[in-house]
Formats: C-alpha cells, sequence, structure tokens
C-alpha cells in the first residue's frame, strides 16, 4: 500500500483518476485524457507511481524503435495504508485533504469547460447532509456506501456514461477524550 504524500500528488491523483476503472492506457493516451501535464511531467509521475508498485504495466509493444506500455492500476496499492494514515500528523491531513479537494475543483472545471457541458442534463450531483449516527451505525453506512460504487466498478461500458463517485465524511467536532478528566 501507499502513502498519502504518493497518492495525493496532484498530478500522480489525476493520473490514477483517469486510470481508475479503465482499459489499460499509454502515456500517449494519458496525454490525451490529460492534456494539460506537460509531458515530461507525465514520463516522470508515471516512472514514480510504477516504481512504487500502484501502477503495473499491462502490455508492451514496439513502436518505431522504443518501446510503448500500457498501465493499469494495482487498485489493492492504490490505497494508503491505515498504519500510514494513522501516523500521518493533522497537518499531513490537511495538506491531503487540501489536495483531494483542489483535484475535486479541477476535475469540475475541466468538465465545465467543455463546451456542451449541461450539469442537470449530465446528472452532476453534490451535496451535504448532516447525520446522526454510532460508530457502528457510521461503519455501515460508509460499508453500504463502498459495496454500492464498488459493486457498478467495471460494468459493461455500452451506452453507459464513466462518472467519478468521490466521498468525503468530516465529523462535525472530534469525538471526547474519554480519559480526559473532567472539567479538561
Amino acid at each position: 500500500m501507499a502513502t498519502a504524500d504518493l497518492l495525493l500528488h496532484p498530478v500522480r491523483m489525476r493520473i490514477l483518476q483517469a486510470l481508475f476503472d479503465a482499459d489499460p492506457l499509454t502515456t500517449a493516451q494519458l496525454r490525451e485524457r490529460i492534456p494539460d501535464i506537460a509531458p515530461a511531467t507525465m514520463y516522470r509521475q508515471i516512472a514514480v507511481l510504477a516504481e512504487a508498485g500502484v501502477l503495473e504495466v499491462a502490455e508492451e509493444r514496439r513502436v518505431r524503435g522504443t518501446t510503448e506500455r500500457s498501465y493499469r492500476v494495482r487498485k489493492e496499492e492504490a490505497v494508503v495504508d491505515p498504519a500510514a494514515r494513522t501516523a500521518m500528523t493533522r497537518e499531513d491531513h490537511l495538506r491531503a485533504y487540501t489536495t483531494f479537494a483542489a483535484s475535486l475543483m479541477g476535475d469540475f472545471d475541466r468538465y465545465l469547460a467543455h463546451e456542451h457541458a449541461d450539469p442537470h442534463a449530465d446528472g452532476v450531483v453534490y451535496r451535504q447532509a448532516a447525520v446522526w449516527l454510532t460508530e457502528e451505525e457510521f461503519a455501515v453506512m460508509i460499508e453500504e456506501i463502498e459495496r454500492a460504487v464498488v459493486s457498478r466498478v467495471g460494468n459493461a461500458r455500452d451506452g453507459r456514461i464513466r462518472r467519478v463517485i468521490s466521498l468525503v465524511a468530516v465529523p462535525d467536532k472530534p469525538k471526547p477524550d474519554v480519559d480526559a478528566e473532567p472539567g479538561d
């Protein structure tokens, strides 16, 4: 599993998003999907992800005297290790979340930049709701959401539109410290 620093880098995050639940893509195909990333940056960040084991080479073929590689995400490696997540400081979490939120903003901005973008017709949804749950109820809800999304990953592409689902769950305030003395 990877670290937050590895996965939440803005360019690497966009590369991973382009490859999630997609057929393997070459660097040239990734550049077509993400044209605003400079070629040298794209190659460098793909190399970082491949060296870390987050990307794997799905196919190699010779093209005009060079080797062209198609990459795919190793989903089990594209997750921040629970121990690494636990070891993150508040500043680490703020930096990681800021990168994640900026990535969402960038995705939405790129979508809106398309001439025929129509958020209503395209089913764009962004909502926020407050729910009151015990720790157990919260765990069940997250499991249900993940199951609903994961069960649809890999659906045949015939007539379907690829949509990116992002989830953020933040408590309104931290849990009280159960070990604290009254008045602390």
